[in-house]
Order: structure tokens, then sequence, then C-alpha cells
């Protein structure tokens, strides 16, 4: 849904018709918009937003030098059309939740409503920077709980800005050890004889579904081969930005390269190979990994749940993706007895399959294809087999709530993350079974 304030819509109409033309569509217009909100949520995901400089390096053919410009203008634009379409307000900064392992400030103590008291317990994720309201519903469906906002940057080398509603303890967590990687050249050694003293990053940013074209990574590498030793101001801006949009990293004089499946993979805390082999193809591994979850993160909330379940924990996993819950789970130490794994994805079913078997897990692994197949009668079946559920902990895909996403952020009410309804239902058919036993 596209919301624009009614008293600039006849300024944003007249701006839009001088930039895109005349003769545009309503579809052509629609699309301009959905991309100047993309744009937006991706600025504030990347961090301080670098304005594209007025003009660009002399030596550039004319033609290239009007498209920059004209990129550079459409920026500006976009920026001046987007007046708080997200919720940034609400995102704290720095973006700890109850704290992090290597920041001070830990909260050690919340009062949770009466409703979201455990058994059982549930975590729930999905990306911070949302559409309007779309927190606030969340919240309101999982019995109040505040969202514990956190970016991933404070456990690994990627920033990921999350949010988690969960009615776990929160004292008396601890990290996975050995600690990753906390900087990118120690995430990513090889590259630190390449990197160039002008770029400063020491954090990659989210780590997305795709990645970055080949040609695009020529079209810099002969920018940057014009000039001999340090370049222009100009190119470097538009260098780094293009580094910053799409994880770039150093790997050679001039030459950059995007992250190879099996970096995002360690980055994510995921093991070596965790996405590779079966006919998994690498487009379909990047779009894995890019909707799981941060595995060093989420263990560290779900720390607390050691001491509680010292002979193994029953777990309903929910549209997690690639068993990112499972994985922490299993190096937090804590016993898989029954795992009910619901994910549409035939490719991340066979993840999460292939490495039950690797990791020689002693319980039982249910994958289910169709969330609709988890009704009220598959549930208390399940229940009373197992003799309950101890946690439901998943997440919605991205896909409309992410601001990098061009024509489909439909929020809440959107194809993928309508699945939270569907999380919010078998939750309260489990409360409701935990009650009644």
């Amino acid at each position: 849904m596209i919301i624009v304030s009614t008293c600039d819509l006849r300024y944003l109409c007249l701006s839009l018709f001088k930039i895109v033309g005349p003769d545009s569509t309503i579809a052509e217009l629609t699309d301009f918009i959905c991309a100047a909100q993309m744009a937006k949520a991706s600025d504030a995901l990347m961090g301080e937003l670098e304005e594209k400089p007025k003009q660009f390096f002399n030596d550039y053919p004319n033609h290239k030098k009007r498209r920059m410009l004209d990129y550079g203008k459409k920026q500006r634009f976009e920026k001046k059309l987007l007046n708080g379409d997200d919720e940034q307000i609400r995102l704290p900064i720095p973006m700890i939740g109850y704290g992090v392992p290597t920041e001070p400030g830990c909260i050690t103590h919340r009062t949770l409503p009466e409703a979201a008291i455990g058994p059982p317990y549930f975590y729930y994720e999905n990306v911070a920077l949302t559409p309007k309201g779309v927190w606030d519903t969340i919240s309101r469906f999982l019995y109040d709980v505040e969202p514990e906002f956190v970016d991933s940057k404070y456990f690994c080398a990627a920033a990921r800005k999350r949010g988690y509603v969960h009615n776990l303890p929160i004292e008396n967590r601890y990290p996975l050890l050995p600690l990753p990687p906390h900087n990118i050249n120690e995430a990513l050694p090889l590259t630190k004889k390449w990197w160039p003293s002008w770029d400063p990053r020491t954090k990659l940013n989210c780590l997305q579904t795709c990645v970055a074209s080949a040609k695009l990574t020529e079209r810099i590498r002969k920018a940057l081969e014009d000039y001999d030793g340090t370049p222009p101001l100009s190119v470097q801006k538009y260098v780094l930005e293009e580094c910053r949009k799409w994880n770039l990293v150093w790997v050679g004089r001039n030459k950059l390269a995007p992250l190879e499946p099996d970096e995002v993979e360690m980055l994510l805390g995921f093991p070596r190979n965790h996405t590779r082999g079966g006919g998994i193809s690498r487009t379909d591994r990047y779009k894995s990994l890019g909707n799981s979850f941060q595995v060093d993160t989420v263990a560290y909330h779900l720390s607390v749940l050691k001491e509680m379940f010292p002979g193994g924990i029953n777990v309903l996993s929910l549209f997690s993706g690639i068993g990112g819950a499972e994985v922490a789970l299993h190096r937090l130490g804590i016993p898989l007895k029954n795992v009910v794994s619901v994910e549409i994805s035939e490719v991340n079913r066979n993840i999460v399959r292939s490495w039950w078997e690797q990791t020689n897990q002693k319980g039982r692994l249910i994958d289910l294809a169709d969330v609709q197949q988890l009704d009220a009668d598959r549930v208390e079946h399940m229940f009373n087999s197992f003799g309950g559920f101890d946690l439901v902990i998943g997440g919605s895909p991205c896909n409309n709530l992410a601001g990098s996403n061009r024509h489909s952020r439909d929020g809440l009410e959107g194809k993928h993350s309508s699945l939270f309804y569907d999380f919010f239902r078998i939750l309260n058919m489990v409360k409701d079974l935990t009650t009644r036993h």
C-alpha cells in the first residue's frame, strides 16, 4: 500500500510528472513511488545516507555523467517524497534490546502481561524497519509483549536489524563460544591486503537474498582503473555507495566482489556448507540465507532455556527457513527431543533435514510444507504425543516488510508476512492446550 500525505498530493503529482514525464502511466508512477519508499528504508538500514555528488569525475563520458546526475536528482526527490512512512522513531539507538554481550547497560528484569507468561515459550522475529503500525499489530496479537530490537552487528561482522517478540526470561543470558569475528577484516582476512584506506567500512550491511551483478563490479573496476592511486572524492563516494548497498568486498587491486554463499553462512552463524549440495543452486542458497535467523543473536536469547530444559526440548518451528532456531539450540547444547518444522520451501526443508542427519540428532524431526496442515486436531494430537510443546519459534520472510522490496511491501497483509497470523493462530492453540493440561 502506498501512503502519501493529502496535503502533499498536489506537490507530489507535479514533481512526479517533472521527473518521469507527462506521458507516464499510472503503473509507472506507482512504481516510482514504490522505488522511493524502497530507497528510504534501504538508507535507514545501511546507516547514514551519503548524497550523490552533483558533479562526477570529468574523465567519464558525457552520457554516463548525465545518467549519474539524473540518478542524484531522483534520490534527492525521493528524500522529499518520503516523510515518515516507517517506524524509525520507535527503534532504539543503540539497537541492543535488553543487552548484548559486547555492550554495557543490560536490563535484567521486565514485567510481562499476564496473558504472555509461559509456558509455552514463544519467540517471533521480523525486520525492525517496517511500515507504520506493523509492530503495534504484532505486539497486540502476541499478548501485548513489546518487541526487543537488536542489530546483529553486535554479534557478528554484519548488521541485521530485527525485532523479537518473546516471553523468554532475559536474565542470565550468555553468548555462543567462541565469539564470531566482529569486523570485516577478522571475518574475511584475505580482503585486508586489498582494502583501500578510503573505504572506512568495518561492518557489512544486512545480508540480502540477492547479490550484485558481474556488470556492476566490472563498471566499478573500470571507473577505478582510470586513476593511479587514490581516486577523486566523487568516485570514492560512488564506489562506497555501491559497496554498502551490495556488501561488496575487495578481492584484488580495484577489484570488488559479492560475498560467496559460504561466507554468508559464516556471518550468519551457520556451519560451513550448511546450504551446499543436494542440487541447491547458488541463487537458492542466497535466497535461503537472506531470509534466515542470525544464529548467534538468536542463541543469545535462547540461552536461558539451557538450565530450564536439561533433558531436552520440544519445539514447534514455524517458517524459520533453513533451521536457524534448531541450529541455535543445538549449538547451545540443548537436546532436541521433538521438532515439528513448518516450511513451504522444499529447498529449505531439504537443508534442515540434511543438517539433522549430519549432526546425528537423537530426537524426531517432522517437517510439513503447508501451515494449513496444522489444524486444531493435528496440533492437539502432536501435543498429546510429545507431552506438550516447550517453545514455539519462527518468523515471517521479509518479502512484504523490508524496504528493499520494491513491488511487494504490503505489510502484514502481504502474501509472505501474512504468515504471522498463522503463527499467532497456532501459538494460541498451543497455549490453550497447555492451560487445559
